[in-house]
């Protein structure tokens, strides 16, 4: 009996898909659609959501071409069709054709922007295909003439004695297609300090902050067109850490970093789009030198929680990312911008000595977060922050201090107990250092902390 096989075509990423048909006396057995092995043999894990059929009663019955925006898996039930390809996608292969015979025997899985036809060479023909989106009434894509001399499709039969739609007769010719753009990216957060780092590694994203999408408001999110997208980054999260013990606090919390990434879990699900979501050492206690991914979850306030709790979430989605971060400094309010501040200001302050870490520099977290998804790096859990040795809060300070041009000896080293002495304060995890190992497996090398302090601090400017 024949294997399962996956050849490649000239067109990207359209692939014939070779069935183990199995046939006796009685008729065939075949295994139409078999994710695990197909997925192991080079298949996109699609996720189809529905199935349809098509049955052509005459031979000769002629259909496309059609490019849907979402993927398809199309094969026949019976009987054989000539089935065509052309690339509507913008782009290098734009306007590229593949054509092949198929019978029971042969599926081909077409991506998303390549447009779709066939002819059927016999009657009673069934053609079956796996879509992953519900199909949507009023939905526009492009489409071609079948008849187009540019495609130059070589029908068996000629279209003059073919059986074709009013519409398909109608469909334009390449002059006047629009090719098909790709799925967009959407940035949640983009206001923020890795939000608008991300706009840098992610441009022409769309960007949305709490103003344009409440995702905590089922009517807002219902509303909003996910199907649109192929990635969403979701840099929003509610990060007072304090203010989150707080009955108010804890209630904006836990919307934000629980209940809204649970939320986008959920729609990368329905609607197939990778995920890319940020959290914190904060879901450690701190207890151990340096975290890795596998470490328990162990938080302790409040807003600890919450993130352990949107990184379950998260978790549950397919395709997602989640990038543990610590100590993140950016374009915006941040402790390095704190004690550059007080250092031209003349003050000497009291830092805390014994909480150790990393920065991450949101220029960083951005990098690493393209380079993941660029390699293609498996879906999962990823530590990240700047390299280099581990310091206290107190240390980096000093390091600021310094390269403003005071004494590393203005800044004083206090205690946590100190510092939270008469104050009501969330606890914080003792050790925030993680490691970056995993990471590093992927071929991404993270830039140490000190000469990225330097470089930010030269770029920022004068406080």
């Amino acid at each position: 009996m024949p294997d399962l096989t996956i050849e490649t075509t000239p067109i990207p990423g359209l692939l014939v898909v070779h069935l183990d048909l199995r046939e006796d006396a009685r008729g065939f057995f075949k295994e139409n659609w078999q994710r695990e092995k197909m997925v192991a043999l080079g298949l996109p894990d699609f996720g189809p959501v529905q199935n349809n059929i098509s049955f052509n009663a005459t031979r000769g019955a002629t259909r496309g071409i059609h490019t849907e925006p979402w993927d398809k898996f199309v094969s026949v039930a019976n009987g054989r069709i000539f089935a065509a390809w052309v690339d509507m996608r913008e782009g290098g292969s734009f306007g590229a054709t593949f054509h092949v015979e198929m019978d029971p025997s042969v599926a081909v899985f077409v991506p998303r922007g390549v447009g779709n036809s066939y002819q059927t060479l016999e009657d009673g023909v069934a053609y079956s295909y796996l879509v992953n989106e519900h199909w949507r009434p009023g939905t526009a894509y492009p489409a071609l003439n079948l008849a187009d001399e540019t495609a130059a499709i070589p029908w068996p039969i000629p279209l003059a004695e073919s059986e074709i739609s009013e519409k398909d007769l109608h469909n334009p010719f390449f002059a006047d297609v629009v090719p098909m753009g790709p799925k967009k990216t959407l940035i949640v957060g983009a206001l923020g300090q890795l939000g608008r780092a991300l706009q840098a590694d992610f441009p022409g994203a769309d960007l949305v902050d709490l103003a344009e999408l409440d995702l905590t408001d089922a009517a807002a999110v219902a509303a909003w067109p996910w199907h649109e997208y192929e990635l969403v980054l979701n840099a929003a999260a509610y990060t007072a850490v304090d203010a989150a013990e707080t009955p108010e606090g804890r209630r904006s919390c836990w919307a934000a970093n629980a209940a809204a990434p649970a939320t986008l879990a959920r729609l990368s699900e329905a609607h197939g789009f990778t995920l890319v979501h940020f959290s914190s050492e904060y879901v450690f206690d701190g207890t151990v030198p340096e975290h890795t991914e596998d470490e328990p979850l162990s938080p302790l306030g409040v807003y600890a929680q919450t993130k352990a709790a949107g990184d379950l979430a998260v978790g549950t989605a397919r395709r997602h990312y989640i990038l543990r971060t610590s100590w993140v400094i950016g374009e915006g309010n941040n402790f390095v911008r704190t004690m550059r501040r007080l250092a031209e200001q003349g003050v000497s302050p009291d830092v805390v000595s014994d909480q150790i870490g990393r920065l991450t520099f949101t220029s960083e977290l951005s990098r690493a977060t393209r380079h993941l998804l660029d390699t293609g790096a498996p879906y999962g859990t990823y530590h990240c922050s700047n390299a280099g040795p581990a310091m206290s809060w107190a240390d980096i300070a000093a390091a600021v201090y310094e390269l403003s041009g005071r004494s590393a000896d203005d800044v004083h080293p206090i205690t946590t107990e100190q510092y939270g002495a008469g104050k009501s304060l969330s606890p914080r995890p003792a050790s925030s250092t993680m490691s970056l190992a995993k990471l590093r497996a992927t071929g991404f090398e993270p830039r140490e902390q000190l000469p990225a302090l330097r470089d930010y601090l030269a770029a920022d400017g004068p406080a």
